[in-house]
Parts: structure tokens; sequence; C-alpha cells
């Protein structure tokens, strides 16, 4: 780390869960401490305080998930007293309830104010969009990826985006240490295969939650077209997430998956608490998101674990995955590609798969590590603080 940051930055997000605006925010806050500065969050609390204050920062529990009008303004009162208390040089909001908060927080206290853009908000009406613009009322707005980016000028170019220059695109970064495939060992790799089986099979692994967008549906559909076209072809497929007390769904997948006959080929073990290992356990990815991901972690993940991805050909997908060369890129809801796609890898020769597995991984170091998120990051930070209001990629 060669950038230095002497500065009080604090960070805003509704809770401290586990998904990938937290995790962003541990890592932005460990590379202010790294560069010299002082790492504050505040939130309701949650799973990844205790890995947060591990790193040297520290945590306020506050009420900034409420999106209750009197909350929301009784919190921008708790946020400039945070500020004032720690010395706050620069505030951070990754969502929009707190950020109206910490945005009046900002103005009270005349420090810079900065947006992360971490999906894409939809809005139906005036009411709703007008909501949804404070996200793009920061000194900077940050896009994390450039699908987000187009959005957000579609939607608050002019009003409030009256400056392009304001708004950047930093892609979310992998852990390259932690998804390493050198440093997964076999015994965490068997952990895995002594449960989902597959030794002889091409292993296919779609990770995430379950809800309808994310794609189960679709590769149980592939499945089908795979066992009465590709008979000979041994496949294991997982469905690796929690449905997060979506009970029904997940009825309604195990449904799907006997009316395709295709139990002996798809199982759903419920949520993996060791990624690495899992990918490391795969051959083939799948991201068959029907709905576009923002930018999507699970694929630069993989990738970072050399195993190629099969994504669908929209939102962040067409930024993380070089279509035919770390992966594929397959129309959304068409389960004929996605089993096509899966046939063409199966038929690729161990050569031509141990190229794409070297070319997944050289992506996701040379394009989506920590540390270039990480220094972008802080370079938008020191521009805040220095007065200079333009990034210069308008």
């Amino acid at each position: 780390m060669t950038k230095r940051l002497e500065a009080t930055i604090l960070q805003v997000i509704p809770e401290l869960e586990t998904g990938g605006a937290e995790r962003t925010t541990l890592e932005i806050a460990e590379a202010v401490i790294l560069a010299g500065g002082k790492a504050v969050v505040a939130s309701e609390g949650g799973p990844l305080v205790a890995a947060l204050e591990e790193l040297g920062a520290a945590h306020v529990t506050l009420p900034v998930a409420s999106k209750n009008p009197l909350t929301m303004y009784l919190n921008a009162g708790r946020l400039t007293k945070l500020a004032q208390e720690t010395g706050a040089n620069l505030i951070h909001a990754r969502s929009r309830a707190p950020a109206w908060s910490a945005w009046k927080a900002a103005q009270n206290l005349e420090v810079p104010f900065i947006t992360t853009y971490h999906g894409v908000y939809r809005a139906s009406g005036r009411l709703k969009r007008r909501y949804n613009s404070i996200m793009a009322r920061g000194d900077f707005v940050i896009a994390n990826s450039d699908f987000t980016r187009d959005h957000v000028l579609a939607e608050h170019s002019p009003i409030p985006l009256d400056d392009p220059s304001r708004l950047i695109t930093i892609h979310r970064g992998a852990d390259l240490r932690r998804f390493d495939p050198a440093s997964v060992m076999g015994e965490r790799v068997e952990a895995i295969e002594s449960q989902w089986q597959g030794r002889d099979a091409l292993r296919i692994l779609l990770p995430g939650r379950l809800t309808s967008w994310k794609g189960q549906e679709s590769l149980i559909k592939a499945a089908q077209i795979l066992r009465v076209t590709r008979q000979a072809l041994p496949v294991r497929i997982v469905l690796a997430g929690s449905d997060q007390g979506r009970s029904s769904y997940l009825t309604e997948l195990q449904t799907a998956i006997e009316e395709a006959d295709v139990s002996h080929i798809v199982t759903i073990p419920g949520n993996c608490t060791d990624m690495p290992a899992a990918y490391a356990w795969a051959d083939l990815v799948v991201s068959a998101s029907t709905r576009p991901e923002a930018f999507g972690r699970v694929a630069i993940e993989a990738q970072a674990m050399a195993c190629p991805v099969i994504a669908t050909d929209h939102g962040g997908a067409r930024e993380t995955v070089v279509n035919g060369v770390t992966g594929f890129l397959v129309p959304p809801g068409d389960e004929a590609a996605l089993a096509g796609a899966i046939s063409d890898f199966a038929d690729m020769s161990l050569d031509q798969r141990e190229t794409m597995r070297s070319e997944a991984r050289r992506n996701a170091e040379t394009r989506f590590s920590i540390e270039k998120m990480t220094d972008a990051t802080l370079d938008v930070y020191i521009k805040a603080l220095s007065g200079n209001n333009s990034l210069g990629n308008g």
C-alpha cells in the first residue's frame, strides 16, 4: 500500500450482514487503516461487526436501516454527532435510506459526501425516483460496474447528477488471497466432494441464495436437456445457497428436479461455508440470473479460483466474463443455450480447459483484485478531501 490517507472516513451502511456491499465496506475500512487513516462504520450491526473491529476499525450501532422518515431525520443528527466525535473528514454512504441522513450530516459539517451505487434501483414513479436520487447526490458517485454507471446516467442526469465527471466505475474486487487455487488444500476439497459427490462427473456449481431470479430453474431445465441429449455424459450439478426462509421456493425447485427426472444429477445441499473449496471442486460455475446483476461477485470469485464461468449475457457479467476466453455468455432464460454451453465445455480438450482456467485466473488478477478496487476508492477520497471535484472520466 503506497497511498497515504491521514483522515477519518465514516462509512454508513444499513447492516453488516454477509453480502457484497458489506464485505466491500470492510475491505475499504482495512485499506483506509493501512493508508494511515482511521475507519469508522455506522450500521445496525450484524455478523461482520467482529471482523470489522478485528481490522482496527470502529463500529457504532445506529438505526440507519430504517426507512421511517422521522428516524431518518433523527439519524441525520446522530450521524452529525458521530462525525464530530470521531473527527470524520468524509462520509461515504452505501444505501439509500441512510444516505439521506448521511447527506444532511455532511452538509451540516461541510465535509465531502461520497455514495456507492451497489445495485440498480428501479423507479416506477416520481417519488421513488426522488428517493433513489440521493445516491447520485454525492460529491463523487461510485458505480460498481459500467452497467450500473449507465443506469445512473439514465436515471439521474442532468438532475441531480449535473456533472458526469463526478461518476466513476470502480469494479468490486475478489480477495485473491482467499480465492487462490494454490492455497486451497486437498482436504478442504475432499470435504466438499464427500457431501456433493461427482468425482467422475462434470461438476457444475451454481452458488447463490435460492430466489427465483438467480436462475436455478434455468439450470434444472438445462440439466433435463443434457439428460436427453448427452446421455453418456456424467454430470453433477449443485445449487448451493440458503433459501433465507423462502421454503416455498425451495419446494418448487425440488418439485422441478423431480419432474425433470434429474434427481440423480442435481442436488440442493444448502449454504456452503467454504466457497474457495466449492469453486475448487467445480469444473464449471454457472451464473444464470434472469435479471441483470449490477456486478455479480460469483463470476470473479470463480475466475479467481481458475474456474471458467457460464453467465447470462446481460448486466455486469458482460464486464467480468470474457466470452470464449474465461467462460461463456448465454442469453438469459435460454435453457437450450445454457445446455449447449455446458456441452461445448464438456467437449473441450484438457489443454483447452486448462487454457481457459489460466485465462480466468489472469482476468481476476489483472482486472478485479481487491487492491485495484481499494486503490481506486482511496483515490476518490483523496480527491474529494483535496477539493478536486472532477475525476476526469466523464
